[in-house]
């Protein structure tokens, strides 16, 4: 059984599984210790501090005043397994704590849920203790993107840098921010190589666009009703030009929502000339995301016809980035598209 790492949910967890009989000290004993270490930041504890549920065992052994040459019998087990669990130097098995059920009557649950605990305070120690410089260095370059991500309420931020790169990982869904080069070398996105990027930047940036877009109820279309209604209303959002930026917005994400497609503004970061990203996600949810890069207004109109151009010509399912200043032949297309929307520009 899985469990649910909070207090109040390993609380719940124990309470509702166990009332058993000349249990309840120990009970009360051992799991309060546990539970305050759920509320602590593992970075402020040491690893002897992390209880092994052989400690827990032996005491119920005084308690008993059991033998170990005993509990073997019962359990049907070595009493070298006995041995090798009260000294810590072996887990308790869920075969061994249904052992233990029938010999002690102590659930088995409750044995599993300890060593399910010490496991997940054990791995988040070494983890927080193995964070490599390299790691450190990566984290340090996401500075701004972080706190914009803790401003959104995307992730919290912790009092320690350690926890905040644990986080982080959770939120790049990567187990080590380091695999990020790898994953834009690897294609998770489509990328140019004549625009200098920042790839941890623009990789955590691709995933802000993400976060935005899962607040957008959209409206769901097949893509040929999509692309329908995109050009039905095309004429209407050019009729946004004179509005303040903040109105536009809002009307542009009520006319792309009738279209099937989340539409949103990024903020921008050094590192990440970007000027709009576009994808279709495995529910065919698209986003259409931009930034505000633009110098000039009239570039944020042709870059958003442009992005509109890249969906109907099909490159949003190959997560498309838009930079500041890229040509190919998917670019080309996506620029024909906005220059017979909107006219040449000058």
């Amino acid at each position: 059984m899985e469990i649910e790492y909070s207090s109040s949910s390993i609380q719940q967890y124990f309470s509702d599984l166990y009332d058993i009989p000349n249990s309840k000290n120990l009970l009360q004993k051992k799991i309060g210790p546990i539970l305050a270490k759920t509320e602590t930041k593992m970075s402020g504890l040491s690893r002897e501090m992390i209880i092994h549920p052989g400690e827990t065992l032996r005491e119920v052994l005084e308690e008993r005043n059991m033998s170990q040459q005993e509990l073997a019998l019962r359990t049907g087990v070595s009493a070298k397994h006995i041995s090798t669990v009260l000294s810590e130097e072996k887990n308790i098995s869920v075969n061994f704590a249904k052992k233990l059920e029938y010999a002690l009557g102590i659930d088995a649950e409750f044995w599993i849920g300890l060593q399910a605990l010490y496991d997940r305070q054990l791995l988040e120690f070494d983890e927080l203790h193995s964070i490599s410089k390299e790691e450190i260095s990566i984290f340090k370059r996401l500075k701004d993107v972080f706190n914009y991500i803790v401003e959104k309420k995307f992730i919290s931020k912790e009092k320690q840098m350690e926890q905040n790169i644990l986080e982080l990982r959770k939120y790049l869904n990567v187990s080590n921010l380091t695999a990020i080069s790898y994953l834009v070398s690897f294609g998770a996105f489509k990328v140019q190589t004549n625009v200098k990027y920042d790839p941890y930047v623009l990789f955590a940036w691709q995933r802000i666009c993400e976060s935005l877009s899962e607040k957008v109820t959209t409206k769901e279309l097949p893509r040929e009703e999509q692309i329908k209604q995109l050009l039905k209303i095309c004429p209407e959002i050019k009729k946004l030009y004179r509005l303040s930026q903040d109105k536009i917005n809002k009307k542009l994400q009520e006319y792309f929502s009738l279209c099937g497609i989340a539409f949103v503004i990024a903020p921008t970061f050094k590192g990440a000339p970007v000027q709009g990203f576009i994808k279709t996600n495995s529910d065919n949810k698209t986003i259409i995301c931009m930034t505000l890069c633009a110098k000039r207004p009239d570039s944020f109109w042709f870059t958003l016809f442009h992005e509109i151009g890249h969906f109907i010509n099909g490159d949003a399912k190959q997560r498309f980035i838009d930079f500041e200043s890229v040509e190919n032949e998917r670019e080309i297309k996506a620029d024909l598209f906005a220059q017979n929307m909107l006219g040449k520009r000058s």
